[in-house]
């Protein structure tokens, strides 16, 4: 079993930035972030794999960077140039399986933090 535990969520107000930090039991091949509005199904954000390979969700590229530390076991998400679209619970997951290019769909991967909640105003 793997513990993912997510932080440094909160309010802030567009055109700001916030660094999601995920602590994570141990190291697995593929971590990502994803997040959920209300009333929204869940999206993939950014992922990573082993080998540092990253890709984006459209709407963050240019504006949110993933990263991984794995002396810590942390994965980071920093988030710049928030918008209020970016509001939702964000949540890092991690996954068994190592792909050469990480996939976005949450549905491949196996464990999942609770999440913290980003609310970005306007």
């Amino acid at each position: 079993q793997v513990q993912l535990v997510e932080s440094g969520g909160g309010s802030v107000q567009a055109g700001g930035s916030l660094r999601l930090s995920c602590a994570t039991s141990r190291y697995l091949y593929t971590f990502g972030w994803f997040r959920q509005a209300p009333g929204k199904e869940r999206e993939g954000v950014a992922v990573i794999n082993s080998d540092g390979t990253t890709r984006f969700a459209e709407s963050v590229k240019g504006r949110f960077t993933i990263s991984q530390d794995g002396a810590k076991n942390t994965l980071y998400l920093q988030m710049n140039s928030l918008k209020p679209e970016d509001t939702a619970r964000y949540y890092c997951a991690a996954a068994r399986a190592y792909w050469y290019s990480p996939p976005l769909s949450s549905d491949v991967y196996n464990y999942w933090g609770q999440g913290t909640q980003v609310t970005v105003s306007s």
